[in-house]
């Protein structure tokens, strides 16, 4: 499923690629636009990178650091297993929703990441039709939030609404992760840009 919206979609990396500008939004497509921007300088907190050091340990560190700065208290466990997403404030256990996850072909990525982008009554533009779906229809295949969470620079993944409500509690999507509407709205307003979202499987 490929999602156009209005607005470009601002991410920092937490795997060392250079600040990006999404104009299109997409669970699981591989036909984005981007803009590329110049990459950030580095803090003095930014880990140094050394020949000795792997790429995934520099890439721990730096994702530990950026989410100990915006978010230390809340945080997201999305189990693919369960087909569930738990929100977490420090060791306290908030609350739990069911969720639908990404289908054999476009599972949903697994791994440490944070919440990049919050969007209310998103549009969504057909990619094949260029059909646009307006925000609060009760026919976007976004619902009525957006809470993206990974990108490859090609690719965003997140949690959205979805009027397909059959599906919530399958492996149904393009990697995004469906939510009944009203839930992805009491989850809208529990976390923030920033926010440590961890996906187990």
């Amino acid at each position: 499923m490929l999602h156009r919206l209005a607005k470009p979609i601002n991410f920092i990396s937490i795997t060392g690629l250079p600040l990006i500008s999404l104009i299109l939004l997409a669970c699981g497509s591989n036909t984005l636009t981007l803009i590329n921007k110049p990459a950030i300088n580095p803090s003095e907190d930014t880990p140094a990178t050394s020949s000795t050091k792997s790429s995934e340990e520099l890439r721990v560190r730096l994702t530990e650091s950026i989410y100990k700065k915006i978010a230390p208290s809340t945080r997201l466990v999305l189990d693919l297993d369960r087909r569930q997403v738990t929100i977490y404030k420090g060791e306290n256990k908030i609350q739990s929703y069911p969720v639908a996850v990404g289908r054999s072909g476009w599972e949903t990525p697994t791994g440490k990441f944070q919440v990049g982008k919050m969007l209310e009554d998103p549009t969504w533009v057909n990619p094949f039709t260029g059909e646009k779906t307006a925000g609060g229809s009760p026919q976007n295949p976004l619902g009525d939030y957006w809470i993206s969470f990974w990108s490859d620079g090609k690719n965003v993944i997140g949690f959205h609404g979805t009027p397909n409500r059959d599906s919530v509690g399958k492996a149904a999507s393009h990697g995004c992760v469906r939510m009944y509407n009203e839930d992805i709205e009491q989850l809208y307003d529990k976390v923030e840009l920033g926010t440590l979202v961890t996906v187990v499987p």
